[in-house]
């Protein structure tokens, strides 16, 4: 079972429970939360998976790592990613305290942003949020097209993706203003809503969820290039416009 764990204002990080007394973190933005979640469940932790560089995902690693406990994270940001200790690039296999996954290099938000892959999950940093994407901060449009596009075909529909924000409710407001007319967003919207009103966590979807909803996964549908009023029917340059617009919201 995969836990989410909030940290600073609306991130979550992530623990991944090993079934033999141990686990993984994803993203830990801070320490204390993280450290304080590991003593309810009775867990070790045995390994830190950083997604990218910034201070909200890896801002409690120093004081969580010590001798023993892997840090991974691209081999791009070895100068950027505290206490890192293994290295990957994309495409590489690993085991990490008995749990094996999959790495996904995935820029366009990061230069070094990598998605990590397991069995029916895929923890997506700051690449994909749910309903949304990542601002560009060191990479192109094309490139994080074309990023999102590789995520979509390296896992299938029914995944559970966990993403790195709580901005589901803001991301699917713009949704339904690119497409209105699309009840499944409209659905979706309403369910959002209500959950966040009540507290409730909603930063994990599904790979199928966000093919229905997530307009930046939809870019070559013609409501989508419509509403970014794009002439060329290049999905490259309709996921640029829609990343325009939505950098203004």
């Amino acid at each position: 079972m995969i836990v989410p764990v909030p940290c600073l204002k609306n991130n979550y990080a992530y623990l991944i429970p090993n079934g033999a007394g141990g686990a993984l973190v994803v993203d830990p933005g801070e320490a204390a939360p993280v450290r304080e979640a590991l003593a309810q469940l009775g867990l070790e932790l045995e390994g830190i998976l950083c997604t990218h560089h910034h201070l909200d995902h890896v801002g409690g690693n120093v004081e969580l790592a010590r001798p023993g406990i892997e840090v991974v994270g691209h081999v791009s940001d070895r100068a950027r990613i505290p206490r890192l200790s293994r290295s990957v690039e994309d495409g590489e296999t690993l085991e990490v305290a008995g749990i094996e996954l999959g790495v996904l290099h995935v820029p366009g938000h990061t230069r070094g942003a990598v998605s990590y892959r397991m069995a029916n999950a895929l923890f997506s940093g700051d690449t994909l949020f749910c309903g949304g994407c990542g601002r560009l901060l060191e990479g192109t449009a094309a490139e994080l097209h074309a990023s999102l596009s590789k995520l979509v075909a390296a896992v299938p529909p029914s995944t559970t993706i966990y993403t790195g924000h709580e901005y589901t409710e803001r991301n699917l407001r713009f949704a339904a203003a690119v497409e209105p007319d699309n009840p499944a967003i409209a659905e979706r919207l309403a369910t959002v809503v209500d959950r966040r009103r009540k507290g409730l966590f909603c930063a994990a979807t599904t790979l199928e969820e966000e093919l229905r909803t997530n307009p930046f996964l939809r870019v070559d549908v013609p409501e989508v290039r419509a509403a970014v009023a794009c002439e060329r029917d290049d999905p490259r340059e309709v996921f640029g416009a829609l990343r325009a617009w939505k950098d203004t919201c």
